[in-house]
């Protein structure tokens, strides 16, 4: 095993990815694995998250768990991770990806069913399951929790208000988890820019004005996360906690 092998080896670890069947969970589910991981994939979609699962045990032979779950909804979310521990007996790593950022007409027309849906499922529903998940992974003496979040927290627009207050939320939670659970747990934001998802509908005009001030003058490609996130739950990144990690393409 070679020196960068060692650095990003998961094996016998548990991850834990929420909306992990598809774009960037997805392909954060299978790097863990790549690296010897045993994951968890959790979305609302069962069938979707038993076929990643199928999938990933198909390509790397790690065990690969669905699990159907409204990250959303608070009552949820110890069965999930009542799971997660009866299956494998511990969780290494929970990646807090699930998120929603739908459309509206105008900020008045946002309705309070959509406001706190949006808020459920970006905020409120990783802050629970951070602290379900931390205190067991402090009780046992280590862990990792990484929220993803977006660039649209500090470049809010007005077409993302909701979304861009609960993700902001998020940045905020960070670092109060790190110092909550540390310093056995380390609690880390993974900030992401534009990436070319299934959740997004791009146009190619739109995109080259929209990417023009950036640094790489492009949207990512959902693989492009995949080292950031490693780099997050693996030893790699022992003396990083409370930090968010930009991976925008360079967003001024």
């Amino acid at each position: 095993m070679g020196f960068a092998d060692e650095l990003f080896d998961m094996t016998g670890k548990v991850v834990l990815v929420t909306g992990g069947s598809k774009g960037l969970g997805r392909e954060m589910a299978f790097g863990a694995a790549r690296c010897g991981a045993d994951v968890v994939i959790a979305s609302r979609n069962h069938d979707a998250c038993a076929e990643v699962a199928r999938e990933i045990e198909a390509e790397t032979g790690r065990s690969a768990m669905p699990y159907a779950v409204h990250i959303g909804r608070w009552d949820q979310l110890p069965g999930l991770v009542d799971a997660v521990y009866e299956r494998f007996g511990k969780l290494d790593a929970l990646v807090n990806n699930a998120g929603m950022s739908p459309l509206y007409d105008s900020l008045d027309s946002v309705s309070e069913k959509l406001f706190d849906a949006v808020v459920n499922l970006n905020m409120k529903g990783p802050f629970r399951l951070s602290v379900l998940a931390g205190e067991r992974m402090a009780a046992a003496g280590g862990g990792v929790i990484v929220n993803v979040s977006s660039t649209g927290s500090i470049r809010p627009n007005p077409t993302i208000v909701p979304y861009a207050m609960a993700k902001a939320g998020l940045n905020s939670m960070t670092e109060g988890l790190a110092k909550a659970f540390g310093p056995t747990v380390r609690v880390n934001t993974l900030m992401s820019g534009p990436f070319a998802t299934s959740a997004h509908d791009w146009e190619p005009e739109s995109v080259a004005e929209g990417v023009r001030p950036h640094a790489l003058q492009r949207i990512g490609n959902p693989p492009e996360i995949v080292g950031s996130i490693l780099y997050l739950i693996s030893d790699a990144s022992s003396y990083t906690s409370g930090a968010t990690l930009r991976v925008d393409g360079g967003i001024p």
